[in-house]
């Protein structure tokens, strides 16, 4: 994928407000300290390198699109807390919305599914997209109001038209391998009852032991099981069109030992 090629505005606009873009625009030149409550701070180049972010990811999905590739990685991505009009932990812009709509927009792909992994509920996805009966997402998490963002409750199943198109999966603190192995099959039975067209995953590492900023007790294991399901589940159900984004991870060997076996079964 390319480093050098950053979304447009309009691109960006596919997904987030206007008024938020120029938000982020111009945080620099109005003295700007976060674009949220605290979380998400801004920093030197912090439009430009967001854009980037997404940039990537567009060039990825032409690349999938076209036919030169079936599957990406993009380690750097996955920015699943921003919403529309704000940003939120950690994440600026939200690459992953703005593939699902250009997806929608540019390619006439429509039933999208998007499965998330990591330790925190991909809220900016989820609400965006809680009407939406096209967007079925199946969202694995540790629980608990306390751990940020505090939402994905195994009651959240979308709204109006979208009721049972989406898949909360909260498990408690403490958790292993053992229980991530015991929800997974109800990610893949949500996947194939709804069929989706294209899969986007979600691969967070911070719900891997040792992680400072969560309490999870998964090996690499886990990881390199979803990854070689959804490479299956993509080959069965989307025509093999798969995209991966690292999300998450605060502890640099539980990143290299999760996201090697994600790459390594992209590879296989």
């Amino acid at each position: 994928m390319n480093p050098d090629r950053a979304a447009t505005e309009v691109e960006l606009t596919r997904f987030h407000r206007p008024e938020f873009i120029d938000k982020v625009r111009h945080a620099e030149r109005d003295a700007l300290k976060f674009l949220d409550q605290g979380d998400t701070p801004v920093f030197p180049g912090v439009f430009e390198a967001s854009a980037l972010v997404v940039g990537a990811a567009l060039d990825g999905l032409q690349r999938v699109m076209a036919g030169e590739l079936t599957r990406t990685f993009q380690p750097i991505g996955g920015l699943h807390h921003a919403g529309r009009d704000h940003a939120a932990g950690f994440c600026v812009f939200n690459d992953i919305g703005v593939v699902i709509e250009t997806l929608r927009r540019m390619h006439d792909v429509t039933r999208i599914g998007y499965v998330d992994i990591d330790v925190h509920h991909g809220d900016g996805i989820f609400y965006a997209y809680e009407s939406d009966p096209d967007l079925i997402m199946a969202d694995i998490h540790e629980s608990g109001r306390s751990l940020y963002p505090g939402t994905g409750d195994a009651d959240e199943t979308g709204r109006e038209a979208a009721v049972g198109t989406k898949l909360n999966l909260p498990l408690p603190a403490g958790s292993g391998d053992d229980a991530f192995l015991s929800v997974w099959p109800q990610v893949e039975a949500h996947l194939e009852r709804l069929q989706p067209e294209f899969l986007i995953f979600q691969c967070g590492a911070d719900g891997l032991e040792g992680d400072p900023l969560a309490h999870l007790k998964y090996s690499a294991a886990v990881h390199a099981h979803a990854a070689r399901r959804m490479r299956a589940l993509a080959d069965r159900l989307c025509r093999g069109r798969l995209m991966a984004f690292g999300g998450g991870g605060y502890d640099r060997s539980n990143l290299a030992r999760a996201w090697n076996n994600v790459v390594e079964e992209l590879l296989a």
